[in-house]
């Protein structure tokens, strides 16, 4: 059995070399070339997880006394699969990105000018959020005015009220005061 293992070793050994080589060369390719490795690539990732499959497998039959060993073993593949897989997305990020600059016209120069678009939004954002801020602090001011109006009208509505509350009174004890004087000039000048 651990025959088997070790030929499958030697297989995932010389397969994970060429697997770095191959991703190595990744981002220096440029067209058709790079897309034919890429898809390459993915094909050998593939063929190096099944290996790591048919390790544990085998690592599985073998007699517990002897299988700490090439669990060990199996742990660092599976940690060199995991790099793999790790670098070879790296290399598919920086391919996809000039696939992206290649559809977009993009090119080293734009990189320049896209940075002077940013920075002219950011400023154009700024001075916005500035007016916003006026604006803003405009509004709290009205606000503010607009509640002292509120009160001093409702102040003034007060003192209208007893006003008027007064003028009533005023009203009433006139009217009393005239019934008054009335009834003391008939008693004083009877009619003849």
């Amino acid at each position: 059995m651990s025959s088997d293992f070790e030929t499958y070793e030697q297989d995932f050994g010389t397969l994970t070399a060429e697997l770095t080589s191959k991703i190595g060369k990744i981002p220096k390719l440029s067209g058709d070339e790079k897309k034919h490795l890429v898809v390459n690539v993915e094909k050998q990732m593939e063929e190096a997880r099944e290996l790591l499959e048919q390790m544990d497998l085998e690592v599985r039959d073998i007699p517990t006394q002897s299988r700490g060993m090439y669990s060990n073993r199996m742990r660092s593949y599976k940690q060199e699969m995991d790099k793999l897989e790790t670098d070879f997305k790296r290399s598919r990020i920086a391919y996809s990105d000039e696939v992206r600059n290649e559809l977009l016209g993009d090119d080293g120069n734009s990189s320049e000018s896209q940075r002077a678009h940013l920075l002219d939004n950011t400023e154009k954002l700024e001075r916005s959020s500035r007016r916003l801020e006026a604006g803003y602090q405009i509004a709290v001011e009205t606000e503010q005015v607009g509640q002292e109006i509120l009160e001093n009208l409702s102040h003034d509505r007060e003192k209208i009220q007893r006003a008027r509350e007064r003028l009533r009174e005023t009203d009433a004890n006139l009217g009393k005061s005239s019934r008054i004087l009335t009834g003391m000039l008939r008693r004083t000048f009877p009619p003849f």
